[in-house]
């Protein structure tokens, strides 16, 4: 994370001082003017920019998340090329300007003051909105190539109070810095860090597809350096040079590096003052404005100075020497992780592997195929999955941390649309037992799919008859057994819960509810067992309801007819071990779905009856993954249950959600929040993985 806050610390200090320096003149001028009534004016503009800048970053986050993975990379590449210009254009732009900059703010603020207020505030939005644009842009594109936003943001905002600390001195008179001497040094290490910058957005355009030469590397250190050192980590997130090039990225980097680094050097000897010193940017304290003189600058006779081409290739040099010295003294990569090759080709698959040391390892995934991968770190006899990472880009690098324990290892690469391959296997030694996830295939879903798929056969079955049941109370007139019949009917579909995904339109029209119905429980589109409920339980006759009822029960005869047929996809059956009872949380313990009968908690126990058919037809594939869990889960039901139970009256009634006192609900919400939570490891345990 630190290694990543170094260039956004540059660029929010360079940035932050620059506007802070403008925003400083700005004041002073209208000090000095004897205009002070109108600094509200100034600080209008100034928010305005800010929220300019907040708002562009947001804009970049937003449209990138909303991209394919192809069109990100394209999205971040051409972005990247942006902050390299914009960059390029500022560290050149301030080491000309700096001298000239306090005379150039006054005399706009001078002009804008006879042009009224609107003129002062766009004046002082557009000399601090350009900072923050760069500033948003180069920061944003800085996080994408980092992976993460925590350490940017934390250089980003360290930089930028360091600014706002050296402007304050600056104004009060309490600093004296050699301003142009500041911006000429961190230039140059900004052209660096571009440079890089630029080699990262040209492999994003050649991963988006924009540019050529993805596999084309210049150079491959995968096999020598390990990708996930301190010092290999220090230069890709200083720099952004990683042990995999191409020779796309390496030729630009360096030849942006070179022209650039050479005209910035040749420029700063054009522009060295000849016979006196010139001021520094002017920032005046309010009581007494005055500049702040800046310390001579002082030119070498031309025999003493050095050769032009010193300093550039100095800043390429000498960090190359180092990283070398370290290298040499580091021994290299080390054989307890490193960077290993993901690739369809049973011979590249796990190259780069060696026998790792027990304990946490992190590996550096690169994909050396053409295809995208998944890659399961496995015990190839037991297939047990240690690690995994899914949809690795061709030329890309992820890390994947696994805890090594004693025991065969091996990875086993999966391309899409291709077969799966797996590395020669190593033995680890002297390591502790650790837990892994043994994968789950589809033919091992299909045994608790078939079983299921027979219970819900025959509950469409049990409600068709009472349904037709509740269809002949109605037509027979008898309101009392009609609410009942119908009170049994709807538990019944109550308990199908985790097929719900496959019931398609018939559920609407099953059970569906009148939220969100232009005219509510009025709507012509309100049917099923929620209209026949209101009907009931709010008066209105048989005759009224009769051809609601014969609705339903073609409704669920078509359902009944339908569901054989149907698709059921097999992961659906861990989630909605979770998601049956999260939609009894939401809307039956708040009572939520209530039409008039008060039978909320009757329906959640119906939900939990489903929730425990589930854990059966599942329990042994949960069970040889973690008993532990299902041991935990089954007395969460079992709590559940007798908390349900309890409001359930010996006549047959149940106590209505709104009626149960407070310590009883929240027990009751408790109960359910408790089980989601100890529910919720199921679908991840679950899962289909291409290593079984």
């Amino acid at each position: 994370m630190w290694d990543d806050a170094f260039p956004s610390f540059l660029i929010g200090l360079r940035e932050g001082l620059e506007a802070g320096l403008i925003v400083s003149i700005l004041v002073a001028t209208l000090v000095r003017s004897g205009q002070k009534a109108r600094l509200p004016q100034v600080w209008t503009g100034v928010l305005a920019a800010i929220a300019l800048a907040l708002s562009f970053g947001a804009v970049l986050t937003f449209t990138a998340a909303n991209l394919s993975g192809t069109a990100q990379e394209a999205f971040g590449g051409t972005l990247s090329l942006i902050a390299v210009a914009f960059v390029t254009a500022m560290v050149f732009w301030m080491r000309r300007s700096a001298r000239n900059l306090s005379s150039e703010i006054r005399e706009k603020v001078t002009a804008a003051l006879g042009l009224g207020a609107g003129m002062l505030v766009l004046t002082s939005f557009l000399a601090v909105g350009r900072e923050g644009l760069e500033t948003s842009l180069f920061l944003w594109t800085t996080a994408r190539s980092a992976g993460e936003a925590t350490g940017p943001a934390i250089g980003a905002g360290v930089g930028l109070v360091l600014a706002a600390g050296l402007c304050w001195g600056l104004y009060r008179r309490v600093l004296k810095i050699n301003l142009t001497r500041f911006f000429t040094y961190t230039g140059m290490v900004l052209i660096v860090i571009a440079a890089g910058v630029l080699s990262y957005g040209l492999r994003d355009l050649q991963e988006g597809g924009v540019l050529p030469g993805a596999h084309a590397y210049a150079f491959d250190l995968s096999g020598s350096l390990d990708a996930g050192s301190w010092y290999a980590t220090l230069v890709q997130g200083v720099f952004n040079l990683t042990v995999t090039m191409t020779w796309v990225q390496v030729v630009a980097y360096l030849l942006y590096l070179g022209v650039v680094m050479t005209l910035f050097v040749r420029g700063m000897r054009t522009t060295a003052p000849k016979p006196a010193p010139a001021a520094t940017p002017v920032v005046a304290a309010e009581s007494e404005p005055q500049a702040v003189a800046a310390e001579p600058e002082t030119e070498l006779p031309p025999r003493q100075r050095p050769p032009r081409w010193l300093v550039p290739t100095a800043l390429v040099a000498v960090p190359a020497v180092l990283a070398g010295v370290v290298i040499a003294v580091s021994g290299g990569k080390p054989a307890a992780a490193g960077t290993v090759s993901v690739s369809e080709s049973r011979t590249e698959c796990g190259k780069g592997f060696g026998t790792p040391q027990p304990g946490q390892q992190t590996f550096q995934m690169h994909n050396t195929g053409s295809k995208t991968s998944e890659v399961y770190l496995v015990n190839p006899a037991t297939n047990a999955v240690y690690g995994e990472i899914e949809g690795l880009a061709p030329g890309t690098t992820r890390p994947l941390t696994a805890t090594i324990g004693g025991g065969d290892l091996a990875w086993r690469c999966v391309p899409t649309g291709g077969d799966a391959v797996t590395s020669a296997a190593v033995h680890v030694s002297g390591g502790q037992q650790v837990a892994a996830v043994l994968p789950v295939s589809e033919d091992d879903l299909k045994a608790p799919l078939d079983q299921y798929r027979a219970y819900v056969d025959a509950g469409l079955a049990t409600l068709l008859t009472e349904t037709q049941k509740l269809q002949a109370d109605l037509h027979g007139g008898d309101l009392n057994a009609a609410k009942t019949d119908w009170l049994t009917a709807h538990l019944q579909y109550s308990s199908l819960g985790a097929a719900y995904g496959t019931f398609a339109d018939f559920d609407k029209k099953i059970n569906g509810r009148a939220d969100g119905l232009p005219d509510g429980v009025q709507d012509q589109g309100f049917s099923g067992f929620h209209r026949l409920e209101y009907g009931l339980w709010h008066g209105q006759g048989a005759a009224d309801l009769s051809p609601v009822a014969d609705q339903l029960v073609s409704d669920v005869d078509g359902l009944g007819k339908a569901f054989p047929t149907q698709d059921f996809d097999p992961t659906d059956l861990p989630l909605r071990t979770h998601e049956i009872l999260e939609n009894t949380l939401q809307f039956e313990l708040t009572g939520d779905t209530d039409e008039g009968s008060g039978s909320n908690l009757a329906t959640a126990q119906a939900n939990l009856a489903g929730t425990r058919e589930l854990l059966t037809v599942l329990q042994p594939l949960i069970q040889a993954r973690s008993p532990q869990l299902l041991d935990t889960v089954n007395g969460d039901v079992q709590r559940l249950t007798d908390l349900l139970n309890a409001a359930h009256h010996a006549d047959g009634g149940w106590t209505p959600v709104e009626q149960l006192d407070g310590p009883t609900r929240a027990q009751l919400n408790g109960a359910t929040g408790q089980l989601l939570e100890d529910l919720a490891p199921i679908p991840d345990l679950l899962e289909i993985r291409k290593s079984a």
